[in-house]
């Protein structure tokens, strides 16, 4: 079919009715679908079910320090974790904290921390005029929560094909003092599947930050969420923030996060921090008053069960050959139902959990709007950007993780023709 911006009146007119029409079944089946987050989906988390069992019948609790894990005590995580955690991001073990389940969490704590404490002996947050973070969009709804909810001005910066427009982000960090960090998920980001490119890893780690405090919040959640086998020089990913700030000079200026979230169970994994040593002990020193320790039972089930990051990674190809389909099945919809039709565009990853869906301007939030009404939940539509609020109203992340295929057949048909009969709609209001 041609581009539908070359059709007349009457044709769109034609389309809309059988579009509607269609639409109007796919209505009446009663769906009740959800793909809203990125949840593993059950095929996914059996895989990590034999680690229940590990610890099973062992008489040796102890970490290889001599700590019984069942015991209170080691606030940083305990050493073979903290190697384990180490290898998976490219740290030293002494710049890594192993702590709870979440991420999220720590991201969360360390803005909190910075908020009432400050960072390395600087003025807290809560104490400024004012305190600006920046924001590369499309990007994570949670980051974007955590710094509303402490009432942090957040600014948004263009994602590029290699990541976040750069000259913009140096204008900012090196020319405002209040602005006091920025975002990033650097592999396979959230939602748009980018990678950072090695001038833009660099470009960050030579950043001259006009304030003392700036931190780069690096979340590498997706760093070993490979969709595809990879030769060992491509798997390697993207250059070393750590090393590349050291070098730079600026070794104190970037949290690296991560965790097995999405690896072995949500809710029930083991997240970590990685970040200079100086930064550790920062973040040490304010803790030992939060917490005795963390669930380290946990800690030496996961390091038991893979044993090092090459056990890892091997676990990675197992969900990769569970999820690679239903992106497959995805693109490939995608591509069989709009592509050429010139209304929409879309990422295609090699990792991560998410696709990037960009609809024509101003139609997001009714694409979303007509899925739900037909039983399909999706991310709401502006959800990637600070504040909920997408200057386009273009923007919908697709999770195609957590149905099984033949749900996420039917999900995916809907949704092109929800793309479809609002893209149509517009057009006709424009003629």
């Amino acid at each position: 079919m041609k581009p539908y911006k070359e059709l007349t009146r009457e044709e769109l007119l034609e389309l809309q009715s059988s579009l509607q029409a269609a639409y109007e079944e796919e209505k009446g089946k009663g769906l009740k679908l959800d793909m809203s987050r990125g949840k593993p989906g059950k095929e996914q988390l059996d895989l990590s079910m034999p680690m229940m069992n590990v610890l099973n019948g062992e008489s040796d609790m102890n970490t290889e320090d001599g700590t019984d894990v069942r015991n209170y005590g080691i606030l940083d995580g305990i050493p073979e974790a903290k190697k384990l955690f180490a290898d998976m991001v490219g740290a030293k073990p002494s710049q890594v904290m192993v702590l709870g389940n979440s991420s999220l969490n720590i991201m969360y704590d360390c803005i909190a921390r910075a908020e009432l404490f400050g960072i390395m002996g600087n003025t807290p947050w809560s104490r400024l005029d004012k305190v600006k973070f920046l924001c590369p969009v499309p990007g994570y709804d949670r980051h974007f929560g955590v710094t509303q909810q402490f009432g942090i001005e957040m600014i948004n910066i263009p994602m590029n094909e290699d990541g976040p427009d750069m000259d913009m982000v140096e204008s900012y960090v090196n020319n405002d003092p209040a602005v006091k960090g920025i975002w990033c998920v650097p592999v396979f980001s959230n939602p748009g599947g980018v990678v950072y490119s090695d001038e833009t890893v660099r470009r960050f780690a030579n950043l001259k930050p006009a304030a003392p405090d700036f931190r780069i919040f690096w979340d590498n959640a997706y760093g070993i969420h490979y969709l595809y086998d990879l030769r060992n020089d491509e798997e390697a990913g993207i250059l070393n923030i750590l090393e590349e700030c050291e070098k730079a000079g600026n070794p104190d200026m970037v949290y690296q996060f991560c965790s097995t979230s999405k690896i072995t169970f949500p809710g029930a994994g083991v997240a970590a921090l990685s970040s200079s040593e100086e930064n550790i002990a920062d973040i040490k020193s304010k803790m030992k008053w939060q917490t005795i320790g963390p669930d380290k039972v946990n800690q030496l089930r996961h390091v038991r069960y893979f044993k090092d990051i090459n056990g890892m990674k091997e676990h990675m190809k197992l969900h990769a050959a569970v999820i690679r389909p239903k992106f497959e099945l995805v693109l490939n919809t995608l591509e069989k139902e709009l592509g050429g039709l010139e209304i929409a565009s879309w990422s295609k990853p090699l990792g991560g959990y998410f696709i990037s869906f960009n609809a024509t301007n101003g139609c997001a939030k009714a694409i979303v709007a007509r899925c739900k009404e037909a039983g399909l939940v999706l991310t709401g539509a502006g959800a990637a950007f600070p504040y909920g609020i997408d200057p386009d109203d273009s923007n919908i992340r697709i999770a195609p993780t957590l149905p099984s295929k033949e749900e996420l057949a039917v999900a995916t048909n809907l949704f092109v023709t929800c793309v479809k009969l609002v893209t149509v709609e517009k057009l006709l209001s424009e003629k």
